[in-house]
């Protein structure tokens, strides 16, 4: 296959791998580049759980959001190698946060009834939501990725004109990236913390998260031990460790859960959400018959988006591929 019967995807995190998968399956070739691979991506940092958080535009996000949650419910159920799985999650909100507008379609979702918890709360919920766990699915999804026929190549791309001179279509995925090469502004960077600890004797795997104001915490138990996070700082961009931000998360968390306070830290993360007012998932053409399909700016979002905005990136490359120009 030559690169000019290829779609070419700038970025191999999440949102990239799962628009290839998808083009493959919609029969298009596929290769991916990218200058940062599994284990590299900001999407190996993150938690995560499926959860719409700091992302819009809501009509949009809500088709995205349902269509990924039932594909991770699919994987959780039939491939068990995929390191997804169903777990039921608390969350408490302070008094500003909002109940999900998203409520009634997530299985098991109930009011969280005040007085349970040591914590002053104004309001919470339980459900049932996917877990991914990282370290597991992203390699998985590139594995399976490259074994439906995609190609991933590690390379530096400077601007998307320089793949667009070897594609007539190409997808940009490069998420803080889409700031220089999509030459999109809007892009802002959100910095996130989290900590992994040994699994304490005795925890459970539900997950738990807390939010009031500035304070946040929540607790993922995984198989590589608990995650604790997290930290929302936007504008910051430094990714380097800082032990004092790591004690503070874990005393946090061990508010909720004491036996977190003295267990062993394994790693700290951070990483650089891409953070935009929309998520952009949209054609741009470009002269000589050439075209280009965003889909980046998820923000805190990018698991729970994933194969909502990977289908339509699909269903958009269908439209122009065999659409008149």
């Amino acid at each position: 296959m030559t690169a000019r019967s290829e779609i070419a995807v700038v970025g191999a995190g999440v949102a990239g791998l799962s628009s290839g998968l998808r083009l493959l399956e919609a029969g298009f070739g596929v290769v991916v580049y990218a200058a940062a691979l599994t284990p590299e991506t900001t999407s190996d940092v993150a938690g995560a759980y499926w959860y719409p958080y700091h992302v819009g535009p809501r009509e949009r996000v809500a088709r995205w959001a349902r269509a990924t949650y039932e594909a991770l419910a699919e994987l959780a159920a039939g491939e068990p190698a995929s390191g997804v799985s169903m777990r039921q999650v608390v969350k408490l909100l302070g008094p500003e946060g909002e109940e999900p507008w998203w409520g009634g379609w997530v299985r098991g979702f109930e009011v969280e009834p005040s007085g349970r918890w040591s914590l002053p709360y104004a309001h919470g919920h339980r459900m049932t939501v996917p877990l991914i766990e990282t370290p597991v699915y992203m390699p998985w999804l590139s594995a399976r990725f490259q074994a439906l026929g995609g190609r991933v190549e590690r390379r530096r791309v400077g601007s998307l004109d320089e793949v667009l001179a070897e594609h007539p279509l190409i997808v940009c995925c490069a998420g803080l990236g889409a700031r220089e090469l999509a030459g999109d502004e809007s892009v802002v960077p959100a910095r996130g913390r989290v900590v992994i600890v040994r699994r304490p004797p005795g925890l459970g795997d539900g997950l738990f998260g807390w939010a009031a104001g500035s304070r946040r915490c929540y607790i993922i138990p995984r198989r590589d031990g608990v995650l604790l996070g997290g930290t929302y700082e936007p504008g910051e961009t430094s990714l380097a460790p800082d032990p004092a931000a790591a004690a503070e998360i874990q005393r946090r968390c061990a508010e909720v859960e004491p036996s977190l306070a003295a267990a062993e830290v394994l790693a700290e993360r951070v990483g650089l959400r891409p953070v935009r007012p929309a998520v952009r998932v949209e054609l741009e053409e470009r002269s000589g018959g050439r075209a280009v399909i965003h889909n980046y700016g998820h923000g805190g979002s990018g698991y729970t988006l994933s194969w909502g905005c990977a289908e339509e990136v699909a269903e958009l490359a269908r439209g122009w591929r065999y659409g008149a120009r």
